[in-house]
């Protein structure tokens, strides 16, 4: 059964490659979504697939990218949508 949260991570997370190392580790892992930069300088991701594939996403966020400094992350459970494939917008 799928799972889909929707995380927004504040901090340094942009202009770090935060979304495309997050793209690359959501591909691995088989979750589906996307990954935008927001205006307020977030980053929010949609995760959806199988529940411990999306936690390690989450876990992932929450530690960011080797040049990220994750100052917080907001975790939201929504209804699956069935999304496929992983971009960036």
């Amino acid at each position: 059964m799928a799972v889909r949260r929707r995380i927004v991570a504040r901090g340094r997370v942009q202009g770090v490659f935060f979304r495309d190392s997050t793209r690359r580790k959501a591909e691995s892992l088989g979750v589906s979504g996307w990954a935008r930069n927001r205006e307020d300088g977030a980053v929010e991701v949609v995760a959806e697939g199988e529940p411990d594939a999306v936690e390690a996403l989450v876990d992932y966020v929450r530690r960011g990218p080797g040049r990220a400094e994750v100052s917080g992350v907001d975790v939201t459970e929504e209804e699956p949508e069935g999304l496929s494939g992983f971009r960036l917008g």
